[in-house]
């Protein structure tokens, strides 16, 4: 019997080989700050795909310029940035891996030379810029850049869009209340602070009919902000609004003590795919391949999400194989050193 974990899953017609995900990691790499492709994106993701992962995310891309991490973060803020999108997609493509990128505004995280922007005019800590609350009309026009995003994504090729709303960046700031001290419609109670997530799922819905994903914090591990049962309730919204797969991580909305060990993440992503019944992508300390097995096994997620581990071992579903007593097809250039 094959492991699980590499088995195929299927999305809108959208079949990933396996259950490896690479999840988005910030290369920050883009270092004529100008939001393109270089070469070191072309050989990081296209080395993944070699190394036989079956769906490759990439990472935080900028739907505006205002919108960086930093200056050498990926855009997708203009159509100048797709031509190099094309080519990473092709490059993937070409080794069996399906592509996705995931679309983002870094909001009051953003570090940035001039203004930055957020739900409340509140800094993250003591040693970051304080943002300007964002007027209604630079609320709508932030939707407005997310449609665009993904309209730039699709004639790109990606296979997967995922829309960032973890890790303290602009769309988790609106639905934590740590962070958003609003008074209006995108304010106050659970339903007005989902309000912004809201509309930019439907307006990337409008332009996009391929697998949604939304990666979520799903606890802020503070005594007065979100637990991992508020994300059941907005993940069920979610679900209403047509996003195929809740991607669960945790953590970063304010600075936090947190207890990492392995797999200390897994059990949120379990409490959203029961809770709320969508499926569910685990991503947190999962080094081995029994470790993800299990997750699969026990049906505590249907897609596992690898970072710093893919990092260290590009090769990583190879080893995981080996692990699990099981045998898969690799690149036929590397069939003397892959079995």
């Amino acid at each position: 019997m094959t492991a699980k974990l590499f088995t195929p899953y299927t999305i809108k017609g959208v079949t990933f080989k396996n259950r490896i995900v690479m999840a988005p990691m910030c290369m920050y790499s883009s270092h004529n700050e100008d939001g393109h492709i270089q070469n070191w994106h072309r050989t990081h993701y296209t080395s993944r795909a070699v190394g036989q992962v079956g769906l490759i995310i990439v990472e935080a891309t900028a739907v505006t310029p205002q919108g960086r991490i930093s200056t050498q973060d990926l855009g997708i803020w203009n159509d100048d940035h797709i031509a190099g999108f094309q080519e990473l997609v092709k490059l993937g493509k070409e080794h069996g891996a399906k592509m996705g990128i995931q679309l983002a505004h870094a909001g009051r995280k953003a570090m940035l030379e001039g203004e930055i922007v957020a739900p409340s005019a509140l800094a993250f800590n003591d040693k970051m810029k304080t943002p300007r609350e964002m007027t209604k009309s630079e609320i709508e026009e932030t939707v407005e850049a997310f449609k665009k995003g993904a309209e730039r994504a699709a004639k790109a090729g990606f296979d997967v869009i995922e829309i960032h709303g973890a890790h303290g960046y602009l769309i988790n700031e609106f639905l934590s209340p740590l962070s958003n001290k609003r008074t209006d419609e995108y304010g106050g109670s659970a339903e007005n602070r989902y309000r912004f997530l809201q509309k930019v799922i439907d307006a990337i819905k409008a332009v996009w009919d391929g697998p949604l994903f939304v990666r979520v914090s799903a606890h802020d591990y503070h005594e007065e902000g979100l637990k991992p049962e508020d994300y059941v309730i907005f993940s069920q919204w979610m679900k209403e609004q047509g996003v195929d797969l809740i991607d669960v991580s945790s953590g970063a909305v304010v600075p936090a003590r947190i207890n990492v060990y392995p797999g200390y993440q897994v059990k949120y992503a379990e409490t959203i795919k029961n809770g709320a019944d969508i499926p569910t992508g685990a991503v947190g300390l999962i080094t081995s391949g029994i470790q993800a097995e299990e997750i699969l096994q026990n049906e505590r997620a249907e897609l596992v999400f690898l970072a710093r581990e893919l990092l260290r071992d590009p090769y990583w579903p190879r080893n995981a194989a080996k692990e699990l007593g099981v045998s898969i097809e690799g690149p036929k250039q590397y069939e003397r050193g892959w079995i």
